[in-house]
């Protein structure tokens, strides 16, 4: 294994969406003990910098793969299929609808109780996105459809933040 291997490999897992998560952050904290720089403390300063370099590559591996929206961006990148959100920002009009829809519901909320609701339906879109990724992913091997799914999400996650931000505000 060396710092270029892909996180599932670094991980052990299976190269799919489909992920538990209490073996990711198990073997997490297994390899965070093995590459711990202070176990190296005895070694010298370049066995130091080897472990913290490996330290650093567990976590960022760690973060993608606990994620399941960056696990399905990263897993489309693997298998040939850029999510270049930057760039590429078209989506189908019925989502688009669905954001313009939603933008105007935060707009109009006018309590704690409209943006829970809001909330609730954002939460169940993600839930319902996250699904249709995994099976693009692990059942049909539709890399570019996934990797248009997860674009998608990345509005919503967005929207989902915009709208913690508003319950935040109501708290205070």
């Amino acid at each position: 294994m060396n710092l270029q291997s892909s996180d599932f490999e670094l991980f052990g897992l299976p190269q799919r969406f489909a992920q538990d998560a209490a073996a990711i952050a198990a073997r997490w904290k297994d390899l965070q003990r093995e590459a711990h720089p202070d176990k190296f403390a005895g070694e010298g300063a370049a066995a130091q910098r080897a472990a913290l370099q490996w330290s650093v590559r567990i976590n960022e591996a760690y973060q993608r793969l606990r994620d399941p929206l960056k696990r399905a961006a990263y897993l489309c990148e693997l298998r040939g299929a850029r999510i270049d959100s930057e760039n590429n920002t078209a989506m189908p009009s019925e989502f688009l609808v669905e954001q313009m829809e939603w933008r105007e519901a935060l707009d109009e909320a006018s309590g704690e109780e409209d943006l829970d609701g809001i909330s609730q339906r954002v939460a169940g879109r993600r839930r319902e996105m996250l699904a249709r990724i995994g099976q693009l992913l692990d059942l049909e091997g539709d890399a570019p459809a996934a990797a248009q799914e997860v674009r998608a999400l990345m509005f919503i996650e967005r929207f989902a933040q915009d709208v913690e931000s508003r319950l935040a505000q109501l708290g205070q």
